[in-house]
């Protein structure tokens, strides 16, 4: 393995209490470069769904991805609860990555 390779599990929404995403990836910063680009097709770009509220390191991706699994089947109220016991302001934790913050139009 590299350097670079930190499984982690991130919701990402459109703004506060807007529309959430959750999903898995083995490079945070990289991941998020391609949400704000614009380079997937789908639910994301279609939602405007980039600013990174919330995210959690794992060990394994297979640990990773057994807890996104576990994310997706909660019910919005308990992945909003697990947002805002880390980050009650919905601050956009990719700022703290190296991002520029999103235009506000965008959030």
């Amino acid at each position: 393995m590299h350097a670079d390779f930190q499984p982690t599990v991130y919701i990402l929404a459109s703004r506060r209490y807007g529309t959430l995403y959750v999903g898995v990836t083995s490079h945070l910063v990289q991941r998020m470069h391609q949400h704000r680009e614009g380079c997937f097709e789908g639910f994301t770009a279609d939602h405007n769904v980039k600013m990174l509220v919330w995210h959690e390191q794992h060990g394994t991706m297979e640990t990773a991805i057994t807890r996104e699994k576990q994310i997706k089947k909660w019910n919005r109220q308990w992945k909003i609860n697990l947002i805002e016991a880390e980050n009650s302001d919905w601050h956009d934790l990719a700022v703290d990555l190296g991002f520029l913050p999103l235009p506000s139009r965008q959030l």
